[in-house]
């Protein structure tokens, strides 16, 4: 899900910034360094110039034109087959065609939510996201206590951080760095427009930052709706997957609550992300239990939403282990005899 964990200056330093070596380049100026920063900067020229002509479209034609490349492209990738194969595990009683449609209409979602990505402090600034329960993140705010948000990835995920931040709640969003440190420089800087300032990178140092931050009572966002092979297993539309079990643990050691957020898309560019009542862990003792309970709460809120707006949620990533996609073309070739 998308905060900054503190005020240090550590990767979040735009290269050529003079505050250290860029990330993955070497000391020395070999030649194979020298081609690698070529190359990752001609990509940061291509990222602004991504970034530049949709601010130049506006909110409305660059969501627009994002929808339809990825509808067009995406059906031919081979992404779909992970798609169609979600969707016959979540929807087995749709009829294919269903499934296909919703397919379609879910990779111009995606593409959608990426073009948007770009103008986040415009759409903000436009009011373009309605809140459902804002006074719940007041409460947190004014308590001084953090929590661990959770959700999933539905809609524009960017939302969920810029409306939390927006809230004045103090929290630490976790971040996968780009490979490329001068893309990664422009994300950075693009999120902070909206108020994203609080990073923890994902990683040993990054769980370091969010026990610190926690502990200087500041709440962190955490998605957890995709695998996680070492996670306890539970259940997702009737079969077993692994999840992270991360929030919970975070939730249990510092006596907090998960505090469940989603987000559905509306007609004109237009959001609805929701606040939902507070998820409380019982402690009994048994600290694996507690936290496998936990991790199946969220699991099941995720599981709620996705049936509530199916067309909302991000259908390629490969959600469920391999035996299940195993049985699923089982059944499949066994039905076409």
């Amino acid at each position: 899900m998308p905060g900054e964990g503190a005020s240090d200056a550590r990767s979040n330093s735009p290269p050529g910034s003079g505050q250290g070596p860029v990330r993955g380049q070497a000391a020395g100026g070999s030649a194979k360094n020298i081609r690698q920063d070529l190359i990752w900067r001609l990509e940061a020229a291509a990222f602004a110039g991504f970034i530049g002509l949709m601010r130049w479209l506006g909110v409305e034609r660059a969501s627009a034109l994002g929808g339809w490349l990825l509808r067009t492209l995406g059906p031919r990738s081979g992404n779909q087959s992970t798609v169609m194969r979600n969707l016959r595990i979540a929807f087995p009683e749709l009829p294919e065609a269903g499934r296909e449609r919703l397919a379609l209409a879910q990779w111009e979602q995606t593409g959608r939510a990426f073009a948007e990505t770009a103008l986040m402090d415009i759409l903000v600034k436009q009011n373009r996201i309605e809140v459902v329960g804002l006074d719940r993140l007041h409460a947190i705010r004014d308590s001084g206590r953090p929590v661990v948000f959770v959700g999933g990835h539905f809609a524009n995920i960017e939302t969920l951080a810029a409306t939390i931040t927006g809230s004045g709640v103090p929290c630490q969003i976790t971040y996968r760095a780009t490979n490329n440190p001068y893309v990664d420089a422009q994300i950075i800087a693009a999120r902070a427009r909206y108020g994203v300032k609080l990073f923890a990178p994902k990683g040993g140092d990054g769980a370091r930052e969010l026990l610190a931050g926690m502990a200087r009572g500041e709440s962190v966002a955490l998605m957890n709706d995709q695998k996680f092979s070492e996670g306890p297993e539970v259940t997702f539309f009737g079969q077993p997957v692994n999840a992270a079990p991360g929030p919970s643990r975070l939730a249990l050691r510092f006596g907090t609550v998960l505090q469940p957020m989603s987000v559905v898309r509306l007609p004109g560019v237009r959001f609805r992300l929701t606040v939902y009542e507070p998820i409380t862990l019982m402690s009994t003792g048994d600290r694996q239990a507690d936290i496998a309970r936990g991790v199946q709460a969220i699991t099941g809120f995720i599981e709620d939403r996705v049936r509530e707006s199916p067309v909302d949620w991000f259908w390629v990533h490969k959600r469920w282990p391999d035996r299940v996609y195993a049985a699923l073309e089982s059944s499949r070739a066994a039905s076409a005899v």
